[in-house]
């Protein structure tokens, strides 16, 4: 059992080391943005986070939500 816990830390330790090497190895580097409003790619399609779509919307449309009274 402890032998398996050992393996499963060391192939852990591995994995996080390897995902971290270019911060380790430049200075000055940071893992790039992971939401979708910071990829190229999908800011030219038009796509954003649901977050920043909803508070756009919410901004244009400010009373579009609000029932007629009669």
């Amino acid at each position: 059992m402890l032998k398996l816990v050992l393996i499963t830390l060391g192939i852990v330790a591995l994995s996080v080391l390897f995902l971290c090497v270019k911060m380790l190895l430049k200075p000055g580097s940071k893992f790039g943005s992971t939401h979708i409003g910071g990829s190229k790619a999908m800011r030219e399609r038009g796509i954003h986070c649901v977050q920043s779509m909803d508070a756009f919307e919410r901004r244009e449309r400010k009373h579009a939500a609000e029932r007629v009274k009669d």
